[in-house]
């Protein structure tokens, strides 16, 4: 007998809480191994520099199915506790996983051995063993397009459409736990590269189909330089990086873009990240922080590849920062109020000419 959406659609997926366990003794313990358990407390060690260090601004880049299998409360927290200044992510996550389930919707455990002809007749999503209901999903489509609606026609940022959808959920009220909602409150800017790619392209594209004259617009460009001006205005610069992919690229290129631009930015001084790839196929995801030094982009000092997958080594690097509390005595950015208001924004940074005339 073949089973129905209410027999697949029943075990919710539940968001590991690092605030209830204290992983600092077991980190620690980690690090006096070898291999991978020695990268992961190195990591954690480089994750707790970064936050006490008070010229340091952290970005932080998400690519993989992170929110949908149950890191959703871990990175609220760190957006919640200050120790993230800037998102870089897919849009997939930020739509698709948290905005979706901040409009109410779940993922549910699901199993592998499962007939994907079956679940697609059911209109469920898979990703690997957790489903997606793909009604609601297209709910979560509209509700992108709704927001597109009701904005003015212009070129926006990513940055600035994801800030709308963070006013709509506060307007929208009784959510928990979004990060989209906890960034907009905390005025941490959330950057998509490709933001298309994801379940707000289909709304986007709806809003331009039925505005054919008078639409909003995503500019990539403007991007690349919003999130430049975020380095620009930072001493120092450290790179929390779960997963690779363009988020990963999009901010180790601000270093390269601050200096082409005529300003001596300086490379991201810490670095770290979680990752399954490999490197020896040339691809991005998996390339290491020492073959981003020789782009100029990373400082080789405190930088560290962690290979493991990020439900198991994030919540042990991300438990031991909030533990070791570094955090509460940073100040905010505020980045996307900032952004939001140029007016206040003066570059850390110094250009060439400042540097030669300071030389001479």
């Amino acid at each position: 007998m073949e089973p129905t959406k209410s027999d697949l659609l029943v075990d919710t997926i539940e968001h590991i809480d690092i605030k209830q366990h204290n992983v600092i003794p077991l980190v620690e313990a980690m690090s006096k191994m070898a291999f991978s358990s020695r990268d992961l407390g190195r990591a954690a060690h480089i994750f707790d520099d970064m936050l006490r260090d008070k010229d340091c601004a952290v970005i932080m880049c998400l690519a993989g199915s992170l929110i949908s299998a149950g890191l959703k409360q871990v990175l609220v927290d760190l957006v919640q506790n200050n120790m993230v200044d800037a998102i870089v992510s897919t849009g997939a996550i930020i739509v698709d996983q948290d905005f979706f389930e901040a409009l109410g919707y779940k993922h549910y455990k699901g199993e592998i051995t499962m007939s994907d002809d079956t679940l697609r007749k059911l209109a469920i999503d898979r990703i690997y063993d957790t489903y997606i209901d793909e009604e609601e999903l297209r709910v979560c489509d509209a509700t992108t397009g709704e927001i597109a609606d009701s904005l003015e026609p212009r070129p926006y940022s990513s940055r600035e459409f994801i800030r709308e959808m963070g006013r709509y959920l506060q307007k929208r009220g009784n959510v928990k736990n979004s990060l989209v909602l906890s960034a907009f409150e905390k005025n941490v800017p959330i950057f998509c590269p490709a933001f298309s790619d994801c379940s707000a392209g289909f709304g986007l594209i709806a809003h331009q189909w039925n505005n054919p004259d008078a639409h909003l617009s995503i500019d990539s460009a403007k991007d690349f330089l919003e999130l430049t001006k975020c380095k620009l205005a930072s001493r120092q610069s450290g790179l929390f990086m779960i997963g690779g992919g363009v988020p990963k690229n999009f901010a180790q290129d601000t270093v390269v873009a601050g200096d082409y631009l005529g300003f001596d930015v300086g490379m991201h001084k810490y670095a770290i990240q979680v990752t399954v790839a490999d490197d020896r196929d040339g691809a991005l995801s998996g390339s290491t922080l020492k073959e981003a030094n020789s782009w100029g982009k990373v400082d080789l000092a405190a930088e560290q590849m962690v290979y493991a997958e990020a439900t198991l080594a994030v919540p042990l690097i991300a438990g031991y920062v909030y533990h070791k509390g570094s955090w509460k005595n940073r100040q905010p950015r505020n980045f996307a109020k900032v952004l939001d208001d140029p007016q206040q924004r003066t570059p850390a940074a110094a250009t060439r000419r400042e540097m030669a005339e300071a030389v001479s």
